[in-house]
């Protein structure tokens, strides 16, 4: 039986000396792991389509519960994005977060746009690294089950509070004490919030259509990154280089 479908290539796995094995994101089947024959080879056609990022018409084969990629064509390969290394490697911690949090056989129409529109902004210098990356960590931390309470403050119900505690998802005064580790809890501004609050409930393609200063949204990042990692309880490989290419960019020379 034959498969025709748009996806994201999330990854790519040595299989043999030719062949290889694409790890693709689907709006209607989810995610697909599928063989690449001759991919590894120089002169294969499928290099282009099926490398890590690329968005591509696949058709694929199915025998056994077994898909090979049968042809693919290139939709989309963020040409720009490829020739940053920062933004290049921000965007492979993208795919890995949505290959950890997708599942197979399970449409999931709404990360694969995500994805898709925050790499499409940093290729067109749409948007700054620290604002895609904000909306993508947390828009993803609520596809993956664990939207935040951002109504207001856990314990008194004020609509202006203070902190965001990044082990329980809620927020907090500073004068409210809860029984949870208060050494989780982050400092969120005004505007921190409203844009935490709109991430959470927008459209999923007007993900990016919100503003804050530069230095507030790196704050906004830097909670957004603890509060995907502390619940989905895992490090990231790709976010630990792309901090460290951050590092030795700001090293004098």
């Amino acid at each position: 039986m034959y498969l025709t479908t748009q996806g994201l290539v999330l990854r790519v796995s040595p299989y043999n000396e030719t062949d290889a094995m694409l790890t693709i994101l689907t709006a209607r089947h989810g995610k697909i792991s599928a063989k690449a024959r001759g991919l590894r080879r120089k002169n294969s056609p499928l290099i282009a389509p099926c490398q890590l990022l690329s968005f591509s018409e696949f058709t694929f084969f199915e025998h056994k519960e077994q898909f090979t990629v049968n042809e693919a064509h290139s939709v989309e390969l963020f040409i720009e994005l490829r020739k940053d290394l920062c933004k290049l490697s921000l965007g492979t911690y993208f795919a890995q977060v949505a290959d950890l949090i997708s599942q197979e056989d399970l449409p999931n129409p709404e990360l694969l746009s995500l994805v898709l529109n925050c790499l499409y902004a940093l290729s067109k210098n749409n948007t700054t690294e620290s604002k895609a990356k904000a909306a993508f960590e947390l828009r993803a931390a609520c596809l993956a089950g664990y939207t935040p309470d951002l109504s207001g403050c856990a314990v008194c119900g004020s609509h202006s509070p203070q902190f965001f505690n990044v082990a329980q998802g809620h927020l907090e005064c500073a004068s409210c004490e809860t029984a949870y580790d208060n050494n989780l809890r982050m400092p969120v501004s005004a505007g921190m919030l409203d844009a935490m609050r709109y991430i959470t409930l927008c459209d999923s393609k007007k993900i990016l259509s919100f503003t804050l200063q530069e230095d507030t949204m790196l704050r906004l990042s830097q909670l957004t990154e603890l509060y995907l990692i502390r619940q989905l309880e895992r490090g990231f490989s790709t976010l630990d280089f792309y901090k460290s290419l951050q590092i030795e960019a700001e090293i004098p020379r």
